[in-house]
């Protein structure tokens, strides 16, 4: 993981990132993200977010992904 490293929570849409690995904790959800496809080295862009901000759409491997922001904040990224 890298020092510079964001969370998809700070991200707008348009905004494209490559996946760099995950915060500590949540492993069962963690788990369920590495299913869907969001592992490490995976780029992928943000689509939509909800007018509350709550939740998020990203495109990723070819098809479109809804998590909540508390999701996602287990994700880290770095942008492209």
């Amino acid at each position: 993981m890298t020092d510079d490293a964001i969370s998809l929570q700070t991200m707008k849409p348009g905004d494209a990132a490559r996946i760099v690995g995950f915060v500590k904790g949540e492993r069962a959800y963690r788990q369920r993200l590495l299913a869907m496809g969001l592992t490490p080295g995976t780029v992928f862009s943000v689509t939509r977010v909800a007018p509350l901000g709550d939740p998020l759409e990203i495109s990723v491997r070819n098809f479109t992904l809804t998590l909540r922001r508390r999701e996602a904040a287990i994700l880290l990224a770095e942008r492209l």
